[in-house]
């Protein structure tokens, strides 16, 4: 005869129910799995379509054949890709905890504004035809706008309304710049006309080695950030009494931000909507905590970047559609559905 346990020791002995610290583990462990299988994809996907097999030969066992040549051809194009998603997934992520806005994305402060503005310039009066000189252009441009920025938004005393204002104005009077720059200059025109709409396509080891120091120095800062910045997003009094500071705090994350875009920007073109998606669809998930937004925006945003570059290819084959236009038909529709839903939810 069967005897049921007293309640007590069924309760020790049922298994305890997952807490939430733990599904975000495995959520953050399951994205980085589909990283490297979209990374993988990015690899083996092209006008030549190889093997699982190829592709581990060419990643190993590099003997020079053409499969080998090709991995080692979009592995570069995977790499940037890689340190470019998680660029904009982080500056995003930072700078919509900067200005309270949880649609706010690297655009809003002009950093691509500056970014572009520079590039043309550099094409139009000192000749530079090359992605290595775009880079440094790029870079400086960017970071000029951050500190413009910055100043005007009231340095010490800056705000997030102040920031955001700031920001647009300076958008809007370099995009004006850009656009007579270039119907008054064929010839900066024609360049400019695919490094504007983002691509990976022009990626190679000294574009990325160029890069990588100032996209490492972005990412650690932006992710020691998080606590104060959390602190930030509950209002500055709060803030204060928890020992934020906040002028620091709002210099580094615009630090931060400039650093991470300009970066991205300078190797890639300005590519849109990845910096606002995913951090704001992975806020859903994870709640407001930045401790867990930022690590999943820089897994997750690559995803987002090499399944757009992937999906160029195979649609437009054996030619294939620059990423940031594939960004751009993606994340126009997901931004009126997270507007609407941002609308109906304050109703």
């Amino acid at each position: 005869m069967l005897v049921d346990s007293p309640p007590e020791q069924r309760a020790e002995t049922a298994p305890a129910p997952p807490t939430r610290r733990a599904i975000r583990v495995l959520g953050l462990l399951v994205s980085v799995v589909i990283l490297v299988l979209v990374a993988m994809a990015s690899i083996a996907v092209g006008a030549k379509g190889l093997s699982v097999e190829q592709v581990w030969h060419g990643l190993f066992q590099d003997t020079g054949t053409y499969g080998d040549v090709v991995v080692a051809d979009r592995l570069s194009r995977t790499v940037l890709g890689l340190l470019a998603g998680a660029a904009l997934g982080l500056s995003g992520a930072v700078l919509q905890a900067l200005t309270r806005n949880p649609l706010a994305d690297p655009g809003l402060l002009g950093i691509n504004a500056g970014a572009s503005a520079a590039v043309v310039t550099a094409i139009t009066f000192f000749g530079v035809t090359s992605l290595s000189g775009y880079v440094w252009f790029a870079f400086l441009g960017a970071a000029a706008v951050g500190a413009l920025v910055w100043f005007l938004g009231g340095s010490r005393g800056a705000t997030p309304v102040r920031l955001a204002l700031a920001g647009t104005a300076i958008s809007a009077a370099l995009y004006g710049y850009l656009q007579a720059v270039m119907i008054t200059d064929g010839q900066a025109l024609n360049k400019m006309r695919f490094w504007t709409v983002g691509s990976l396509s022009s990626a190679d080891n000294s574009t990325i080695l160029q890069v990588l120091p100032f996209l490492a120095t972005g990412s650690l800062l932006a992710l020691a950030l998080a606590r104060p910045l959390n602190a930030m997003e509950m209002g500055d009094d709060t803030a204060k009494a928890l020992g934020a500071h906040l002028n620091r705090t709002r210099a580094l994350a615009m630090l931060s931000a400039t650093v991470l875009c300009g970066a991205a920007t300078a190797a890639c073109g300005p590519i849109v909507f990845v910096g606002l998606m995913v951090p704001h669809i992975v806020r859903s998930f994870t709640g407001p905590d930045l401790r867990w937004i930022l690590p999943y925006a820089t897994v997750l945003s690559p995803v987002l970047l090499l399944g757009s570059d992937v999906i160029g290819r195979i649609v437009a084959r054996p030619a294939e559609l620059q990423v940031g236009i594939v960004t751009a038909i993606i994340g126009g529709p997901v931004f009126i559905f997270l507007v609407r839903r941002r609308r109906t939810a304050q109703l």
